[in-house]
């Protein structure tokens, strides 16, 4: 046996490890009973262990200084397995399981405070769950900047700098396409109660027509839509409300998008270090181009009106073109997953913003509702009205998610880049999207990008599937010509 060959036998045991704590996860938001929250704290922190251990095991080092890579893959691989021990060699067992249990718990308390608009009730917790994460960052930050340690779990290579950089231009172009669409004619709305059942059945055929494959995947509901998984078990979730059906299919297409990336990656990198998404960004990249450039597309659009208009009958509204309009009505809200695209990043830069001086020690936790307020109020001219449509919205903080807001935005950004190249390359498309067939587009994607897994970094993932290094210039650009057109600018 060759230390390449260990080593990747025993990475296969970890990647495979890894997937059933990540099921354990989906069934704590899905199936788990709530009385069940104490003991999966726990059962969380026994896996993180053992978990723990392998990724720091002695041997690894030793396997990876006398590995003899030939392939492109086996190379990227051990990048990737060298810097996750690199990473998790500076944690203390003690600090992973710590923060595998307080997480496991912090998601449970935080969904009751969310319920009961308490933000008081979940601030001891949240203030425990900072704690842990500076702890953290410091261990991996070498004396450099804390929240740049914590971005590299989510996307390696960025920075603060460069996203602060990119932030800078991006917001006054999407301000100002904002305040234009605001003072112009509103778009039209739904109207109407569209009951769950009608809502779970398009959803799934929502989730069909984009791709995913039922035979290795699973629609679930839960309180904040997410997929689980890699390979041969990639499940989603969704979530219904009756007066707003939108949720639940774009909900559906966004997570469909993250699914089908990981059903798509080479069977031949399953349960390896490659064999997963290139980074959070590139992720996100994939869920908004489908539910974004190419699920609130007009052609597509068009197709989901006769689908809804089948399943729902009249909702109020007069012909696809108004449906297109509604389906991308910009308008004031305080939830960032019910956000247009046009404010979608405003509401991430703010999150980008508030967390970076949580973790600098700059805003104490206790002071972060009215932090949040204050400047949501300052970006969206809105006064939140309660914790729910404000500091408490978002499960990320509460299982220790730092450094993975940005990555949302980077999302954006690649999905631009993506879809300018998709254009050029994908003859048809439009008319394809007009039958409810999203193969030609989502075939490119799988080609261009998909099937890759993380063979590549990040930029050079997108590099390679568009010719070009990422900018922000094609999604405002996509932007702009868009709701110019929507809204007659």
């Amino acid at each position: 046996m060759t230390a390449l060959t260990d080593l990747l036998a025993f990475q296969r045991e970890t990647e495979a490890l890894g997937q059933v704590m990540g099921r354990l996860g989906w069934d704590q938001e899905t199936m788990m009973p709530r009385g069940a929250s104490e003991q999966r704290a726990e059962e969380m922190a026994a896996l993180e262990a053992v978990l723990h251990a392998r990724r720091t095991d002695p041997r690894l080092g030793d396997w990876l200084a006398a590995a003899d890579p030939e392939t492109d893959a086996e190379e990227a691989q051990l990048r990737e397995i060298t810097r996750s021990y690199a990473r998790n060699v500076r944690i203390p067992a003690r600090l992973a399981t710590e923060l595998a249990a307080l997480t496991s718990r912090a998601q449970g308390i935080w969904a009751e405070a969310r319920a009961a608009d308490d933000f008081a009730a979940f601030a001891p917790t949240l203030e425990q769950v900072v704690a842990l994460k500076r702890e953290e960052a410091a261990l991996l930050a070498d004396g450099d900047a804390l929240y740049d340690a914590l971005l590299q779990d989510y996307e390696p290579g960025a920075s603060e700098a460069d996203l602060a950089a990119m932030f800078d231009v991006m917001r006054p172009r999407l301000v100002a396409l904002r305040d234009q669409i605001l003072g112009a004619d509103n778009a039209p709305a739904l109207n109407g109660t569209f009951d769950e059942a009608g809502q779970l059945e398009l959803s799934r055929k929502l989730a069909l027509a984009f791709g995913y494959d039922l035979d290795t995947g699973r629609i679930d509901l839960a309180v904040h839509p997410f997929s689980s998984g890699s390979g041969a078990d990639v499940r989603i979730t969704t979530r219904v409300a009756p007066a707003d059906p939108f949720n639940c299919f774009y909900s559906t297409i966004h997570e469909v998008g993250h699914a089908t990336y990981e059903q798509a990656v080479d069977p031949a990198y399953r349960l390896t270090a490659i064999g997963r998404g290139a980074s959070m960004g590139v992720h996100e990249s994939q869920s908004r181009i489908y539910e974004n450039q190419l699920g609130r597309s007009r052609a597509f659009s068009g197709w989901l009106y006769e689908r809804m208009s089948e399943t729902f009958g009249d909702m109020g509204l007069d012909g696809p073109d108004a449906f297109y309009r509604a389906v991308n009505r910009v308008a004031p809200g305080f939830i960032r997953t019910e956000a247009d695209e046009v404010q979608y990043n405003l509401h991430i830069m703010m999150r980008f913003d508030l967390e970076r001086a949580l973790m600098s020690g700059d805003l104490p936790v206790v002071d972060l509702p009215d932090a949040w307020n204050a400047r949501f109020a300052s970006d969206f001219g809105v006064a939140v009205d309660k914790a729910s449509n404000g500091v408490l919205q978002d499960v990320h903080w509460s299982v220790g998610l730092f450094g993975y807001f940005p990555t949302y935005a980077l999302g954006n950004l690649y999905a631009g880049c993506l879809f300018e190249a998709m254009k050029t390359s994908v003859p048809g498309w439009e008319d394809a999207l007009a039958q409810g067939d999203a193969t030609p587009v989502t075939a490119w994607l799988r080609d261009a990008l998909q099937v890759h897994g993380a063979l590549r970094l990040p930029t050079d993932t997108i590099e390679a599937a568009t010719g070009t290094a990422p900018a922000a210039e094609p999604l405002l650009g996509y932007l702009e010509t868009k709701f110019a057109d929507l809204y007659n600018l």
